[in-house]
């Protein structure tokens, strides 16, 4: 199918339903279905929106948030589930692509998740946050390479980072490197105050003018209601107010759209997509402007496994060591197994 010279994108900054995963994937849907109204082809939702942010973890000390993070536990996310096939058919119905935050739950445990479905509903990409931000750590486990991928969608080629992955230069670059035409960008707003709402749209500006694409970013938004259900510490209360910068920024780093800074609301702009080759013809940070004989990056992008089985076994050998220290399922590896080049591909 031929790509759209003109895509129209939407970013939700709306409240969770702090109490059920199913009353906010029930926002999500709403959310969907208002934005193609508006003939949106694109959606994208806060970081792990559903079921909601673990805001408890940033305000409460770690012997205080068993209760809170169990629940989590509760109403978060398997892939796939209903919770991922009414998304899929939302988006099927109404032919538009939708980026969802996700706390994704894998058996024990929790893990920060972006799912990415094309317009048809296929699942395209679900990736992990590889490093979760001091207080999450308690919460999520950590990602891997794999989740380092750019896809291709109907509305163009997609990649997709949460929050301060953003300061990772490396994690954007493997991006950039894929020639990703829309980035999908989810903070969880409501957060730290003005302070995070001004770096957060530095770092996505910064981006979208290295990388020559357009950034699409949603935050969260939290009701005075629901600030004070999480502490009723006025002092606390603070940290869980602000940090909202739900944007959409061209290639040339400008804002097409005002911001959403508060308060809930739908985003929406229209992205001409031959800005990129006109940012690029200037500077193409991974093509003519790039010195890959002088710099380049390397990358493992393997899906990490707590076990590794030969074919019809499940049988786990006793680990031998070698003479030289390395264990046999390390030395029996090739090297270039263990380490992977990033491969381009046309855009």
């Amino acid at each position: 199918m031929e790509k759209k010279p003109i895509v129209r994108a939407a970013a939700a900054q709306i409240a969770p339903d702090l109490t059920s995963c199913e009353k906010t994937l029930a926002r999500v849907l709403e959310a969907i279905r208002e934005a193609a109204s508006k003939g949106a082809d694109l959606i994208v939702f806060p970081e792990t929106f559903v079921p909601w942010y673990p805001y408890f973890s940033f305000v409460l000390p770690p012997v205080l948030s068993g209760k809170e993070h169990l629940r989590l536990y509760e109403e978060a996310v398997t892939v796939p589930s209903a919770a991922t096939d009414a998304v899929a058919a939302a988006a099927r119905e109404h032919g538009i692509v939708v980026a969802l935050g996700i706390n994704e739950r894998d058996h024990g445990s929790l893990y920060n998740g972006q799912l990415l479905f094309d317009a048809d509903g296929t699942l395209i990409l679900k990736r992990r946050k590889i490093t979760p931000t001091f207080h999450e750590r308690m919460i999520w486990g950590q990602g891997d390479g794999s989740g380092l991928a750019v896809v291709d969608s109907r509305i163009g080629r997609l990649g997709a980072l949460a929050c301060w992955e953003h300061y990772n230069p490396l994690a954007r670059y493997a991006l950039m490197a894929q020639h990703e035409e829309i980035h999908i960008a989810q903070f969880p707003g409501s957060m730290v105050g003005p302070i995070f709402a001004e770096q957060m749209e530095v770092t996505i500006r910064h981006h979208a003018l290295e990388s020559g694409c357009f950034v699409v970013n949603a935050t969260g938004w939290l009701t005075d209601e629901q600030i004070v259900s999480i502490t009723p510490d006025q002092t606390l209360q603070k940290a869980l107010r602000g940090g909202c910068m739900t944007a959409i920024i061209s290639p040339e780093g400008r804002h097409l759209a005002p911001p959403l800074t508060e308060g809930e609301g739908i985003l929406i702009a229209d992205l001409d997509m031959s800005l990129i080759v006109k940012r690029k013809r200037m500077m193409d940070s991974v093509g003519h402007y790039a010195r890959p004989e002088l710099l380049h990056l390397a990358i493992d992008g393997r899906a990490t496994a707590p076990m590794i089985a030969s074919p019809n076994s499940f049988e786990i050998a006793p680990a031998r060591n070698n003479t030289d220290g390395h264990d046999d399922a390390s030395s029996d590896r090739n090297p270039d197994q263990r380490i992977a080049v990033v491969r381009s591909q046309a855009g």
